[in-house]
């Protein structure tokens, strides 16, 4: 089943994407994911494209190690690889490789969700970071599939506009967004961070979908599990309040 993010029962297929690199869309997609996994549902975790990972020191972890080391899903897919830290197509690119085959990929999603519950796609980057020499990005896989996208964003300074050209460019291929999460709540927020937190809502139009807390990667899975259920609303499988004040 393909459609959208049902009150406290996710199905079918779900974007996670970001307004950039760094903002937390790995454990967003870890806390989904955990969630959708305690509530008995059959979950399945698909990272595009990874790119900074190789054999050798300085490698980056792979995000969907990541995943299952704080959620416990195990029906992980990671469809594409590349060495150097850069754009899929980018990556590709210098490391002589053949890009992600997006129309492939579609497919492989597809078939996916025909015997799970949900399941999660974690992008590259921001909703437009282009897969291939054709401009293919995540965008056109979620409008391929009809599926809705949540949007992590950043607590600083810059988010607001990120997230706003973000919601934007959905509205623009008529994608249905999935909430505003924030992927990094600081444990001392500054002015800017509290007044973003009620700016993001008026860019989102509504109470935000989740406040992830800063170091979450580090906790083990139960208290992974509980920061989930805290930080994340019920459009996305917690029990987080949607208040459009406070946290």
């Amino acid at each position: 089943m393909i459609g959208p993010v049902l009150e406290s029962d996710q199905r079918g297929v779900l974007f996670v994407t970001g307004t950039g690199t760094g903002v937390g869309k790995t454990i967003v997609t870890a806390a989904i994911a955990a969630l959708a996994r305690a509530a008995g549902q059959r979950v399945a975790v698909v990272k595009l494209a990874q790119t900074g990972v190789y054999d050798g020191p300085g490698s980056d972890t792979p995000d969907l190690e990541t995943v299952t080391r704080l959620s416990e899903v195990t029906d992980t897919h990671e469809l594409a690889r590349f060495p150097d830290p850069l754009s899929p197509e980018a990556a590709a690119r210098v490391a002589g490789l053949a890009p992600l085959d997006l129309r492939a990929a579609t497919d492989y999603v597809a078939t996916l969700a025909e015997s799970r519950d949900l399941v999660l796609v974690e992008g590259a980057g921001g909703l437009l970071v282009r897969y291939d020499p054709g401009g293919g990005t995540i965008a056109d896989l979620a409008a391929a599939l009809d599926a809705p996208v949540a949007v992590v964003a950043a607590a600083g300074l810059g988010t607001l506009n990120h997230t706003a050209l973000t919601l934007e460019a959905l509205a623009a291929r008529k994608l249905a967004p999935a909430g505003v999460v924030i992927g990094s709540w600081p444990r001392r927020p500054g002015i800017a961070e509290l007044a973003n937190l009620t700016d993001l809502q008026a860019v989102a139009g509504g109470p935000l979908a989740g406040v992830m807390p800063e170091g979450a990667g580090g906790l083990d899975r139960a208290g992974f599990l509980a920061a989930a259920t805290a930080g994340l609303a019920a459009c996305l499988g917690g029990a987080r309040a949607r208040s459009l004040t406070g946290l």
